[in-house]
């Protein structure tokens, strides 16, 4: 049996009849009929009954009719799969992430992305951690590598890719915010602190000044972790950040971390993006890529 006769065998088993099917189908009448012989003798079986008023499936033709729906099913769900696999995607993908990540993490997504997707176009745009989640939800961007928030709107899918531990990091230089820091015990109310704006760097900050009771002297309230360890290098205050962004900044020698009795909890990072939007091609592919296992 090829291709062929089972899509003109399925048509008149749904049409039971010849004119029909045979019009429909683009075949002559006898070649219509001589397929349908041709399949009752590989078979041993008669596949209809017929008469000159009416065209019926035998019982034969019944279990042959549920057998040739599922060949053709999985014959066209393989033509699919294969031509997109072998299909080269095109059309733009609009990614958000911070400096950092654009760093630490995203160039190895990117040099397996373009190897599955050369002719996709990527525009890309940096800033704050914090606003990656609501870039996404707004449809500022299509992708984002964010931090998981406290509270995932359930229209959006993430997929975890890193863990990234945060510390509380201090100036690595002569200056008013270390001679507080070697008191014993810390006073821990006179540093001078640089706050995050917003997002999950935020709570765990506030969790902290929560846990050890301490009314914070706040020096300055800053979007992105970039430019909390810059201002930090400059001695204007501590911070809380991700390890990341301190291995990768240009200031990193002028910063320290400080050792404390206390754990942080990790940053959550991954892959961001509308679960309506899973299925697109082009996004679908990027998600792949990303979140795969090495």
């Amino acid at each position: 049996m090829d291709i062929r006769s089972a899509q003109l065998f399925q048509h008149l088993a749904s049409s039971l009849n010849f004119s029909k099917t045979s019009e429909q189908m683009y075949v002559s009448a006898p070649t219509l009929t001589r397929v349908i012989q041709r399949l009752e003798q590989e078979l041993g079986a008669e596949l209809f009954f017929r008469d000159k008023r009416s065209v019926k499936l035998t019982a034969a033709g019944q279990r042959f009719q549920r057998f040739v729906r599922h060949w053709l099913d999985e014959w066209h769900q393989l033509q699919v799969d294969l031509q997109l696999a072998s299909a080269e995607l095109t059309g733009e993908i609009r990614l958000y992430c911070t400096v950092t990540a654009s760093y630490s993490h995203l160039p190895a997504i990117l040099d397996k992305f373009r190897l599955m997707c050369p002719k996709a176009e990527i525009k890309l745009t940096t800033g704050d951690a914090a606003s990656a989640i609501e870039k996404v939800r707004l449809g500022d961007a299509d992708i984002a590598l964010a931090a998981h928030p406290a509270h995932l709107p359930t229209n959006l899918a993430f997929r975890s890719i890193a863990s990234l531990p945060v510390m509380l990091i201090a100036p690595n230089i002569p200056c008013k915010v270390n001679d507080l820091l070697q008191e014993h015990p810390i006073s821990w109310h006179k540093i001078p602190m640089i706050m995050p704006e917003h997002g999950p760097a935020r709570g765990r900050f506030d969790r902290w000044l929560q846990d050890m009771n301490i009314s914070p002297q706040v020096v300055a309230k800053v979007d992105g972790h970039e430019a909390m360890v810059s201002m930090v290098a400059l001695g204007t205050g501590i911070a809380l950040v991700a390890d990341a962004v301190v291995i990768n900044s240009p200031v990193k020698d002028r910063v320290r971390t400080l050792e404390l009795d206390y754990r942080f909890e990790a940053f959550d990072l991954g892959v961001c993006m509308l679960a309506k939007r899973q299925h697109e091609p082009l996004i679908q592919a990027f998600w792949q890529v990303a979140t795969a296992k090495n």
